[in-house]
């Protein structure tokens, strides 16, 4: 019996170190939101700011973001992937921004995914939400 436990706890510490330490690879991940199709979470915004202003400013809105870091890109690649994990078992959640001009603005397109499972309970979407609520906020 106490073999059968030590195995099964062996088993969920392997399997939250898995999660802890799976590599991310940026050429999965830090691809172009508006070139997706399915899963996650979208979300758009014009701002009055060049591509890179807005990154940089969205950029530190994510990095001020508990357990968050970035995984790719600049703003003056005109790009930013960071990754969110979550508090007790470290689930990564990936958010990419890219930025473009639009007409005298720029158009900020988010998308926000989940490495595991199938349903993240609308933590993605509130995290966007938040996020664009401070960058927009006066």
């Amino acid at each position: 019996m106490k073999i059968a436990l030590l195995l099964v706890a062996l088993i969920v510490l392997g399997g939250m170190a898995y999660l802890r330490l799976a590599p991310s690879d940026p050429a999965r991940w830090h691809v172009d939101p508006a070139g997706l199709t399915s899963g996650g979470e979208r979300r758009s915004v014009t701002l009055d700011a060049t591509p890179p202003q807005a990154l940089a400013r969205l950029d530190t809105i994510a990095l001020a973001t508990p357990r968050t870091t970035r995984l790719a890109g600049s703003p003056e690649e005109g790009r930013i992937t960071w990754i969110t994990r979550s508090a007790v078992f470290g689930f990564p959640d990936y958010t990419t921004a890219a930025a473009r001009p639009d007409g005298t603005g720029t158009l900020l397109t988010l998308h926000a995914r989940q490495r595991f499972g199938r349903n993240d309970l609308g933590v993605n979407a509130a995290r966007l939400d938040a996020w664009l609520g401070l960058l927009t906020a006066p």
